[in-house]
């Protein structure tokens, strides 16, 4: 039997948000959820209905209140500290909507850093290689001084160093304007399938949807997976 790449369990999360009528008591709940080797998934839900919780659970950066999340095999939350650290840094690729990237690091650096980071081998021509098949060429010049777009290139590349068994990403179209959004999500798709990475991207994009063909819905907070043939 193939190993998910991500296999959730009975998982939930709760703690009190900040509303209109004060602060009220909220529950993140997945009773299960599954993403095959190199299957793509988009989650799709409003603003402030757990995607990206659910994504930092999925991480190891936040713990659950119950149940299991499973990332190539490996409980994340079985591990601690370093250990954990260090399998997050080989086995979970992340794109932020912000990018997150080193300021002051070249495009190249800020690869080799999450190498190092991780714990792997810190690999030069790997890294040149990844920047190259994703059309960026500026390996030396400082983050800070590309454009939105070569950015998003620089935080893919750096997504993939290590080969992780899956890739999360969080809103990462959200700063894009809508062509440019379309061609970024098509970029990140190609290179999680070319790496043969599961992805796994949240969205409240209304056009995000058609690019994919899995699409979940999370509402107040439950992702159930749909049964195999229905429809999203």
């Amino acid at each position: 039997m193939t190993t998910p790449a991500l296999h959730i369990d009975r998982l939930t999360f709760r703690y009190s948000r900040t509303t209109d009528a004060g602060a009220e008591p909220w529950t993140l709940s997945v009773p299960a959820y599954e993403l095959a080797p190199g299957e793509q998934a988009l989650l799709v839900a409003r603003s402030g209905q757990g995607k990206s919780t659910l994504l930092s659970l999925i991480a190891g950066l936040m713990e659950p209140a119950s149940g299991r999340i499973l990332v190539n095999g490996q409980d994340v939350h079985a591990l601690r500290g370093p250990a954990r650290d260090r399998f997050r840094g080989r086995t979970i690729g992340m794109i932020f909507q912000t990018f997150n990237l080193l300021q002051g690091f070249s495009a190249v650096e800020n690869i080799l850093a999450a190498m190092m980071l991780a714990g792997a081998q810190v690999d030069a021509a790997r890294a040149a290689s990844l920047l190259d098949s994703l059309d960026m060429r500026r390996h030396r010049a400082p983050v800070e001084t590309l454009s939105i777009g070569q950015q998003q290139r620089v935080a893919v590349a750096r997504a993939l160093a290590c080969g992780p068994a899956l890739v999360l990403a969080d809103e990462p179209t959200a700063s894009l304007d809508p062509e440019n959004a379309a061609a970024a999500i098509d970029l990140v798709r190609g290179a999680c399938r070319e790496s043969g990475a599961a992805l796994l991207c949240v969205s409240h994009d209304p056009a995000m949807p058609q690019r994919f063909d899995r699409a979940d819905r999370m509402t107040d907070g439950l992702l159930a997976q749909p049964a195999p043939g229905a429809s999203a």
